[in-house]
């Protein structure tokens, strides 16, 4: 039997580094145990209604956040705040696939280009970008998030 993953994020702004994700990804950030959000409504305010219900201090209040795929499909991504700041290259990062499977050569990269526009007006930045090299390679573009961790659009 598999056992489920969720990825987990040092941040120092958990719920922005949580609301750039859920544009990258096309998450959503759930509403708090047992509270069904309508369509439209903020998320971030009915968890500081229910955190201030269940006691929690005003300065914990948004030191953690989550985002979760809304078909269940992918993992909970979870953001927690740390205080040190990040210091060296990630070991691990995530391959956010942007581009339809069956796009290739100059189509695919451009549908990578159009992502990365999307992202950098979100706060992310761009790094590099490796052309397609076939058989072996598709091309990709490597990104940062806004608190720099790095990423790539594949």
């Amino acid at each position: 039997m598999s056992l489920d993953v969720q990825i987990t994020f040092d941040a120092h702004d958990a719920p922005a580094l949580a609301d750039f994700w859920a544009a990258a990804l096309d998450y959503v950030v759930p509403g708090p145990p047992g509270v069904a959000l309508e369509p439209g409504a903020d998320p971030w305010l009915a968890w500081d209604v229910f955190l201030e219900r269940v006691g929690v201090p005003v300065e914990q209040r948004r030191s953690k956040a989550a985002i979760e795929d809304p078909q269940g499909r992918g993992p909970r991504v979870f953001f927690q705040q740390v205080p040190e700041e990040k210091m060296a290259k990630n070991r691990v990062h995530l391959d956010v696939r942007s581009a339809a499977p069956d796009l290739a050569g100059d189509a695919r990269m451009e549908a990578l280009e159009a992502a990365a526009e999307r992202l950098v007006a979100r706060g992310a930045t761009r790094r590099e970008r490796f052309e397609p090299d076939p058989p072996l390679e598709t091309g990709f573009l490597v990104m940062q998030d806004p608190e720099g961790n790095e990423f790539c659009l594949t």
